[in-house]
């Protein structure tokens, strides 16, 4: 299927630091976090998506998956 998201791109290089590897060190959460994202069925969060590829794109459910775990809990408005 065809999804509209938008993409992080984790192998894209910065100014500073060059490289997001050199600004975390190995053992750090986030790639912990980051690998087990990669690793879960996210099928029930793309249903709600259109597998077209129409429309405005969405964010990445599994980079916004990332973020939640990262931090625990949603943003409260």
């Amino acid at each position: 299927m065809v999804y509209n998201f938008l993409r992080g791109d984790r192998d894209q290089p910065f100014l500073l630091p060059p490289d997001l590897r050199d600004w975390l060190p190995q053992d750090h959460l986030a790639w912990f976090v980051r690998d087990v994202t990669d690793q879960l069925d996210l099928a029930p969060f793309l249903r709600g998506y259109r597998a077209d590829g129409h429309g405005h794109p969405a964010y990445d459910p599994k980079t916004l998956l990332g973020v939640l775990a990262a931090h625990g809990r949603p943003a409260s408005g």
